[in-house]
Parts: structure tokens; sequence; C-alpha cells
């Protein structure tokens, strides 16, 4: 196979080469995070995340230009942070690679967002007018690290204060492409808005109508989706009503779901701890 192989190479020259290896590490790299997605035991994913990490790791340094591979770098780092990680030092650490992954990405697909990361709000947004339908990937990947990030580094108010920043991000994504990743800037956009209650400002209407359209583009396939509707919007509001309703259809619903198996999974899972403590909270 190597010998039918060199010639073919060598035809194509240089950028030949470099285009079919970088395809193909594009290619393992989704099909690594497909694989995870797709898995219904959290517990072999949590013992195998570091190998992968270290394995997409080694895809960056092969290719340090290379936005895909930095967002796939991104989506597993923060993924495992979030879901894995209870020890707040290395969260904080493994959020702050996959924000720096992130950020490469946008420096490499749009040089005036790039220039504005930490530039004052109201020019944060006049660079993120200039983006269009194919650089939702990157903002889409900015704005879930980001908001990662802040999560792990919530006692900084530095952090706290670049949430309007992640918020425009997601909402300029569903302006372009609401339906990019199964609508889940809807869900982001969900969490950000049920922060604070009406009286303190809080806009929870809206939330409550990007928990409404999440669900609505995942089809009900992402569980998540209800689980954070009812932890963040249904608790916030004192409905215990639609709170339980919400974990009651999760828990009802088939978990397998293609590139959803995992987080249904573990939807489950937190949707039998706060149905447990439902009648406590309430």
């Amino acid at each position: 196979m190597m010998r039918l192989l060199i010639p073919v190479l060598l035809l194509l020259g240089t950028t030949g080469c470099a285009n079919i290896i970088t395809s193909a590490t594009n290619r393992m790299a989704d099909n690594l995070s497909v694989a995870i997605l797709n898995q219904d035991d959290p517990q072999t994913v949590k013992d195998g995340a570091p190998a992968y990490l270290l394995l997409i790791d080694s895809f960056v340094e092969g290719e340090p230009d290379n936005p895909e591979m930095l967002l796939a770098g991104a989506r597993l780092y923060g993924a495992y942070a979030s879901v894995f990680v209870d020890e707040s030092e290395r969260a904080q650490r493994l959020t702050t690679r996959a924000r720096e992954y992130a950020e490469r990405a946008a420096c490499l697909r749009r040089t005036a967002l790039c220039e504005a990361l930490d530039a004052p709000f109201d020019a944060f947004t006049v660079a993120l007018r200039s983006t269009g339908g194919h650089d939702v990937p990157v903002l889409h990947g900015l704005a879930t690290a980001w908001a990662g990030w802040i999560r792990q580094h919530s006692d900084d108010w530095q952090a706290v204060a670049d949430v309007p920043k992640v918020r425009a991000l997601l909402e300029r994504v569903v302006e372009l492409d609401e339906q990019h990743d199964g609508g889940s800037a809807h869900l982001y956009l969900g969490v950000i808005h049920s922060q604070l209650p009406p009286a303190m400002g809080g806009r929870p209407e809206v939330a409550r109508a990007h928990f409404e359209r999440a669900i609505e583009l995942s089809e009900g396939r992402d569980l998540m989706a209800k689980v954070l509707f009812a932890q963040h919007y249904a608790r916030l509001m004192f409905d215990q009503e639609l709170h339980d309703r919400l974990l009651e259809d999760v828990l009802a619903a088939a978990p397998e779901a293609h590139r959803l198996t995992l987080t249904n999974t573990l939807a489950q899972r937190d949707a039998r701890r706060l149905l447990a403590g439902s009648d406590d909270y309430f």
C-alpha cells in the first residue's frame, strides 16, 4: 500500500501531501469526538479522556495553524473539565487550555476579532459584526470555551465581566445559523439569562424562549436541554410543576441518539439527582 501511495504523493507535491495529512488528522479528530459522544458509559470516557487530550495536543503540535484541530482541542478540554473534573485548580488549567485553543482558532480565521478579544465591549461587537456564516464554528467554539473558563473562574470579577462578550458571540451564532451544533447556542443563552430573577434585572422570559427553542431544534433528542431548563429556569422561577415534568420526561426518554448519547446519559443522571431534591428545594 505504501509503495502505491508514494508515487501519488510525489505527483501531488508538497501542498497536496500537506492537504492529505491535514484532512486525515481532521477526520481522526472528528471521529474521536463522535466516538466519545456516542459512548453510553461516562466512566469509560472519564478514564480514557486524558489519553484523548494528549492525542489532540499531539495533533495541534503537528499542525499549530489548523483551526479545525484547535477547535477540536478546545471542545475536548472544555467538556472534560466541566463534566469530569472536581478539583478547582485543575479545572481552571484545563479550561484555560480550551480557551487558548479557541482563541488561536479565532485569530487564524478573523484578525479583526482576534485583535478585539481584549478590547472594550463596543469595539468587540463591531469586530463581531464583520463575521459571516463560515465563521460560525469558530464563534461557537470560542463562546463555549470562554463560557467554561468563566465558570471555573467565577470568583474573579474580571472573568465574570467577560460574560457580555460570550453572550454577544452566542447571539451572533444564533443570528447566522441557529441550528449549528443542534441549536446549543440557544442552550447557553438560556443558562446566561437565568442567572438573575426579574426583581434583580434578570430576563427569565428570554431564558425560557431560548431553552424551548433549543429543545425544538434538537427535536427533543437533546435531554440535557430539558435538564438545564429545569435546573436554571424552573428553579429560578420556583415552578415545581414545570421542573418535575421536564425531569420526568428526561428519565422516560431513550438516551441513545447520534452525537448525544453521552450527554443524554449524563442528563438522566442529573435528572435523578434534581428530581430527588425537588421537594426540599421547593
